[in-house]
């Protein structure tokens, strides 16, 4: 751009095609219409450190500013004006037609790019060269991108830049519509600031929201509330008239109806004070100051269980500020729901969206403010970048690390955060196998000789019996019920301790888990019960599924009689009270398993179960003990206890109509010979 152009504030066409590429920015790129105010405010925070970073080197350039940086947003209802004002570096004309003129281009990235260069120059002493690395290590610079200004589009039709570059002795204008075209003109010194940029949006119709105090306010708290640099939100909030003090219980006189109107009362409210919370040391922050800041940043109203806050640096600078709630939210089960943790790049809020934890630790709050990543233009392309995957890994890390360090000093505060969000770290169990192990640590229990404590599983191995090589679960609907089973008859008997299991998701992690040191983990309810080297608490009980010749011929019969009915039939040593209990077959889904898959629609054939007989029960010696000559009854007999095992396990019998036929057979046979014996 020649001087007479700017002088006499010519038009001039973007650096690209800018008809078509504001389009897509003003309606593509951006989905909610207030990131504008995010873009501005990080814009104005990126020139006051560039400033400040300067200042180092020339203190002159800070003039009358001295005390600080600073943030001036200004409302003016009666112009329709939203005004973000900074007195940081400025721009000259060139620099605006450069900056402003060409989209996506980043003068921040510029800047870095010089500070980098700068630094390796030949002919700097090794303490300038130092001093420039140790400067840029501060400079907290936000935009990488250069597409963030035109944002203001969406909610203008006309802005308008006014800057000053510091140390010059000229400013200028920019100004555009949006559609494709921009001028830059000089403007006296009075108009511009001393140092530092004012961009006014004229609000364009169907805006008004922007000129609300409390909207804006809000806005600047949840998107750019620890931006390095304070921001002061100024606007005129009207008078009260004497029909709103009669309102309101004030009385007033004729005299007062005399006095001219009041003037609406000028606000100037700081909204952001340049500090983050997650920028302090932990012990220069008080409990009161995290709880407060985790109702805030969670939508909580309790105390936080546990707080987690540390700063990372090496490879990827970041700091990180969790908390772990202390009740469960009404939606953690809910497939849909993601998770709360926002993301900030250098103080400046980000997304929301994002994925920093896995989502079994979906329950976490808090803030990943990180130095190292861009300002992308979208949520996707934030998701893919390797430099979040990496802050993902260490915060994961920290977090299990936290939980478990809970876990060893204060088992009462960890109990109260495992009934809580249990059953979503099982989840990863299931799903994140590179953690497997130090979940299952994590991972805690209802047991059959727990009582009503909860107990880890290096609490189990710990009370293994003689000669037990696994670790014995039992999955269901409910812990009494489960309790009740004939499944865990054998086990009692031998003072085995058996998982309770009522999560849904328990009988999912369970099948992949790999065990717990060197111990895999086994369902009672599937393949054999593998309990005979397991010495009885009784010594003198009956010992496992021996059972003499008639018994062996009975089981033969009735495993004959089944059929197809049954995968087997055989002699049980995991049941001492009850006569019969349904078993899975070893190598397939357990019993409970299989229930769901069915309930879902997602198993088209069930595996047909093993009837297990308890051969020292009395029912089967007697029936054992009967005569052959009656295949019928036989035939009832078989079918009845297959019923009733079925009935135990949980289900319903395969035929109702036959079921009734059977009994009924057996209780007129048990009234006959009742009847026969008493003649």
């Amino acid at each position: 751009m020649t001087m007479a152009d700017e002088k006499s504030g010519h038009k001039q066409a973007f650096g690209a095609d800018v008809a078509r590429l504001l389009h897509m920015m003003v309606h593509s790129v951006y989905s909610d219409k207030s990131v504008f105010l995010r873009e501005l405010i990080s814009n104005a925070a990126d020139a006051c450190e560039k400033l400040r970073y300067q200042a180092i080197a020339r203190p002159e350039l800070l003039g009358d500013d001295a005390s600080g940086m600073r943030i001036d947003i200004t409302l003016d209802r009666a112009r329709r004006t939203l005004t973000v004002a900074d007195n940081g570096v400025g721009m000259t004309a060139e620099e605006m037609t450069e900056a402003l003129g060409t989209i996506a281009r980043s003068g921040t990235r510029a800047f870095m790019e010089g500070l980098q260069g700068g630094a390796n120059n030949q002919g700097k002493t090794q303490d300038a060269s130092e001093d420039t690395a140790t400067a840029s290590g501060e400079a907290h610079l936000i935009g990488q991108f250069g597409v963030g200004f035109y944002a203001a589009f969406m909610v203008a039709d006309q802005v308008e830049v006014f800057s000053r570059k510091a140390g010059a002795d000229t400013a200028a204008r920019w100004s555009s519509d949006g559609k494709g075209e921009f001028t830059v003109s000089p403007v006296d010194l009075a108009d511009a600031p001393a140092h530092g940029a004012r961009v006014v949006l004229h609000l364009m119709d169907g805006a008004d929201e922007w000129l609300d105090p409390a909207n804006v306010r809000r806005h600047i708290r949840d998107q750019s509330g620890h931006v390095p640099v304070p921001v002061t939100l100024h606007f005129t909030r009207p008078a009260q008239d004497d029909d709103a003090a009669a309102d309101n219980g004030v009385e007033s006189d004729a005299a007062d109806a005399e006095k001219p109107a009041k003037p609406d009362e000028a606000v100037d409210e700081q909204i952001v004070d340049g500090s983050a919370l997650w920028t302090r040391s932990r012990n220069d922050v008080k409990p009161e100051e995290y709880t407060d800041f985790y109702r805030s940043v969670g939508g909580m109203f309790d105390e936080p269980a546990m707080t987690i806050h540390y700063r990372a640096e090496g490879r990827h600078e970041f700091s990180a500020l969790l908390f772990t709630p202390s009740s469960r939210p009404f939606d953690l089960l809910d497939p849909e729901r993601k998770g709360r943790v926002k993301l900030y790049v250098k103080r400046v809020f980000i997304t929301d969206d994002t994925e920093i934890l896995p989502r079994y630790l979906r329950f976490m709050r808090g803030v990943v403010d990180s130095a190292d990543l861009p300002l992308n233009l979208s949520r996707e392309m934030i998701q893919n970048s390797p430099v979040l995957r990496a802050i993902s890994q260490n915060v994961t890390g920290r977090v299990l690390t936290e939980l478990e360090k809970l876990a060893e000093s204060d088992a009462d505060a960890y109990a109260k955060v495992w009934e809580n969000f249990g059953p979503v770290i099982k989840e990863g169990v299931h799903e994140d196998f590179a953690r497997q192990e130090r979940l299952l640590g994590l991972a805690r229990f209802r047991t059959t000789t727990g009582g009503d404590s909860w107990r880890s599983l290096k609490d189990y191995v710990a009370n293994l019996r003689e000669n037990q090589t696994a670790i014995y679960y039992i999955t269901g609907d409910a812990a009494a019920k489960l309790e009740s089973s004939p499944h865990l008859e054998g086990y009692r008997a031998r003072g085995v301790e058996v998982l309770l299991l009522t999560d849904p998701v328990d009988s999912f992690w369970v099948m992949g888990a790999p065990g717990f040191e060197g111990k895999p983990l086994r369902s009672v309810t599937q393949g054999g019960a593998d309990l005979d080297l397991i010495p009885l608490i009784d010594a003198d009980a009956p010992k496992g599924g021996d059972a003499g010749p008639e018994v062996t011929a009975f089981i033969t019969a009735v495993k004959e009689t089944l059929g197809d009915a049954v995968t087997d039939v055989r002699a049980s040593n995991r049941l001492t009270d009850s006569v019969v209990c349904l078993v899975a077959p070893g190598g397939g889904y357990d019993r409970h398993m299989e229930r769901l898959l069915s309930g879902f629609g997602r198993l088209d054939q069930a595996t047909k179960p093993v009837l297990e007989i308890n051969p020292h029960h009395a029912l089967t010696q007697a029936l054992a003990a009967l005569p052959a000559d009656d295949p019928d009854f036989r035939s009832d007999v078989a079918h009845l206890l297959l019923d009733e095992a079925a009935i135990l396990d949980g289900g319903q019998v395969g035929d109702a109509s036959a079921f009734a036929g059977r009994l009924t057979r057996l209780l007129a046979r048990a009234a006959r010979g009742k009847q026969q014996a008493s003649n």
